[in-house]
């Protein structure tokens, strides 16, 4: 079976690169494409401060989600106050990863909160920097969230916990072996040459693209695989091998 990709925007805020995104959105809506857009509760970060606050943003994700996106929490304040790499290992920096459950419970309970009060639903858990521990996961249930979008999977899968894992693995479009692969794109930072080449691939993976809920209903009652352990070891190790290599380290 051929490859399916999903498309993932990360750093959703009202002082996002709203210039960018309405291009992108422009050229979403034409194409049909249903992504994961990762939403901050509390943006506290300045590097995501790229423009003016929208104060209509609340708005705007309502209106997303009510035209079939899914949108993620991502994090509650996109704040690094620790250098806890946790369960995937991408990042050693953390929001998250090697709090205490009390702490993080806290801060997945906070965000929620915010999405509540402004009439959004989250959909997927989308951990800032990738990083995060057993212990956001005990909240993320706790408080309903059963959706992860992370790891080096091919393949989507439930959990022992009955936490359902949606895979993450490249951040550009390439052609892949069978398995679903998402792409996570990061628009604050592009150029009007990042955008020709999105625009590019979406007219080349058009027949490829799936989303969330048509992943979901294929692959829910998936249950996690020795293939999908194997197969997070060897992604994760190449991609730390060409880290280290473009670090210097090897």
């Amino acid at each position: 079976m051929a490859a399916t990709y999903l498309l993932r925007f990360d750093d959703f805020c009202p002082t996002m690169n709203w210039t960018v995104w309405r291009e992108v959105e422009t050229a979403l809506i034409d194409s049909g494409v249903r992504p994961i857009l990762a939403v901050v509760p509390d943006n506290q970060d300045p590097q995501l401060q790229i423009e003016a606050a929208s104060e209509a943003f609340w708005e705007q994700v309502r209106g997303w989600q009510a035209r079939g996106w899914t949108i993620g929490l991502h994090g509650y304040q996109h704040r690094y106050v620790t250098k806890c790499a946790g369960i995937i290992g991408r990042n050693r920096y953390s929001e998250f990863s090697g709090l205490s459950y009390e702490a993080q419970l806290e801060k997945v309970g906070s965000g929620l909160a915010i999405f509540a009060r402004e009439g959004v639903r989250a959909d997927v858990w989308v951990a800032p920097a990738h990083s995060f521990d057993r212990d956001t996961l005990r909240a993320l249930a706790n408080c309903g969230l059963r959706t992860v979008s992370d790891g080096y999977f091919t393949a989507p899968h439930r959990d022992a916990n009955g936490m359902f894992w949606i895979p993450q693995q490249i951040g550009r479009f390439r052609q892949l072996p069978a398995g679903v692969w998402t792409v996570c794109l990061h628009h604050n930072n592009w150029t009007a040459a990042d955008l020709r080449r999105f625009r590019a691939d979406l007219d080349t993976f058009h027949g490829r693209l799936t989303d969330v809920n048509t992943v979901t209903a294929r692959y829910s009652a998936r249950e996690e695989r020795l293939l999908d352990r194997m197969s997070a070891g060897l992604m994760g190790m190449a991609r730390s091998g060409r880290m280290a290599i473009s670090r210097g380290e090897l």
